[in-house]
């Protein structure tokens, strides 16, 4: 197999290929190492690459007894780590210019990952303290979309994305506390789930989880792949019950198609948006769902509760810098402006999400997954995302308000790909799901997946 046979296959390829002894590990890392150093130099999807560590792992893989090998749910398979989660022997730089010092140990995401036979190939780039939906920093440069790289992948995980969806990477580990996985996945082709808030354990370097906001989550280039993630990252270690649930077609459900955007949130639907969930829901029509529209009730206080958390969050996680004057001014900022909040805020923000909850997840009374768009319009042109600037920069993280909610209440929301649109770009949906059913949302996903096959990667010349 060439390269690129060799890096267009999916994580569950790539590990079955790997535990057969059809491929060596040793071979996949080599030919994805020579895929970051064809690819990367033009898209700056990594902050750090771990060759050498990476190929004495697939060596250590590659001497396994048999027996052992067919252990290894991710035998074998590269992975990328979102620079904001410890790795064992590297620094957690968060985008920042500040060096924080050497992890002494995995995360235990990280681990979990390592003992299924996941080969880390290094730590992608996010935006400064993962604020913002773009990833570009002072220190570490800009991240660009490999389908035109005058674009932005997204963010927090834009390095991820990026990574993924060019064959740097079979999968890679995201972080979403405001749509920072499915965001950037929807922009750049690929599938983003966020799980069950608590789904996959948080490491102390989200000591603050935006108070309840974070959830780690992969980005993956096939919806079996994610289910893989979750059943790899299961804390009983119980088994394969979320692949399944991928495997398995979904039986006829009532989907609820909503497309108006949280109050407050200032976004507008661009009509070819709209287009692409209508067309979305024909497609699940056809697949023999139920369909119908309905708005969801997000309430007023939605928004507020949200930022309330994001910026208490922000200024947590800045008190935690060991030097604040090197961290970029926007950030400093972000921080001022959560400590003018008061604390009895926060916890009144806390003790109303339950209330919140509850009343957008009325709908469920007569649906059993929402379909929502993904964002207001494509991926922003990379000049058009401030540099510099809190307030402007605030103003402009709104464009994917539709991902916000879910976070806030907790529950899983699953981003697929559904097309190119007119300007070579990919086109995305939302699904979400009651409280902890992963299992449904990755059943539809399949379908979708299997009736409209995601594209690999970009058909251009970068690629």
């Amino acid at each position: 197999m060439t390269t690129i046979d060799l890096v267009a296959l999916d994580a569950t390829e790539q590990a079955a290929k790997v535990r057969s002894r059809t491929i060596s590990a040793r071979q996949l890392v080599e030919a994805t190492l020579d895929r970051i150093n064809e690819i990367d130099p033009l898209v700056n999807a990594f902050r750090i690459v771990m060759g050498e560590q990476a190929l004495a792992e697939a060596e250590r893989i590659d001497s396994m007894p048999d027996a052992e090998l067919a252990q290894l749910e991710l035998a074998g398979v590269p992975v990328a780590i979102k620079d904001d989660t410890d790795v064992a022997g590297q620094s957690t730089m968060w985008g920042s210019a500040v060096d924080r010092g050497v992890s002494k140990r995995d995360a235990e995401v990280v681990s979990r990952l390592r003992r299924a036979g996941a080969v880390i190939i290094g730590k992608t780039n996010v935006p400064e303290l993962t604020l913002w939906p773009w990833t570009a920093t002072e220190r570490w440069g800009i991240t660009r979309n490999p389908w035109n790289l005058n674009r932005t992948p997204g963010g927090s995980s834009g390095g991820s994305a990026a990574a993924v969806c060019t064959g740097m990477a079979a999968l890679a580990l995201g972080s979403d506390g405001g749509g920072s996985v499915r965001y950037p996945a929807g922009l750049t082709g690929l599938v983003g789930l966020k799980p069950q808030r608590d789904r996959v354990t948080l490491g102390p370097e989200h000591a603050s989880g935006w108070h309840g906001l974070i959830a780690l989550g992969p980005l993956t280039r096939s919806v079996r792949d994610a289910a893989l993630f979750l059943d790899v990252n299961r804390p009983d270690d119980s088994g394969t019950g979320f692949s399944d649930a991928a495997n398995t077609p979904a039986q006829r459900l009532r989907i609820a198609v909503s497309t108006k955007a949280p109050p407050g949130s200032q976004v507008k639907l661009s009509s070819a948006r709209r287009a692409q969930v209508e067309e979305a829901a024909e497609l699940l029509a056809t697949l023999g769902h139920e369909i119908s529209e309905v708005e969801v009730n997000y309430g007023f206080a939605l928004l507020w509760n949200s930022t309330v958390r994001f910026l208490k969050g922000a200024q947590h996680d800045v008190a935690t810098v060991p030097d604040r004057g090197e961290l970029e001014p926007r950030t400093r900022a972000v921080a001022r402006m959560g400590g003018l909040i008061p604390d009895r805020s926060l916890r009144s923000a806390l003790r109303r999400e339950a209330r919140i909850a509850s009343s957008i997840n009325n709908v469920f009374d007569d649906a059993d997954v929402i379909l929502t768009p993904l964002c207001e319009s494509p991926a922003p042109n990379i000049h058009d995302c401030p540099t510099r600037g809190a307030n402007r920069s605030l103003r402009k993280a709104n464009t994917s308000a539709w991902l916000i909610p879910w976070n806030l209440t907790g529950q899983p929301a699953i981003v697929v790909p559904t097309g190119i649109d007119d300007d070579d770009m990919p086109t995305a949906i939302q699904l979400v799901g009651r409280a902890g059913d992963e299992a449904t949302l990755l059943s539809l996903a399949t379908q979708i997946e299997s009736a409209q096959p995601f594209p690999v990667w970009a058909e251009s010349s970068l690629i």
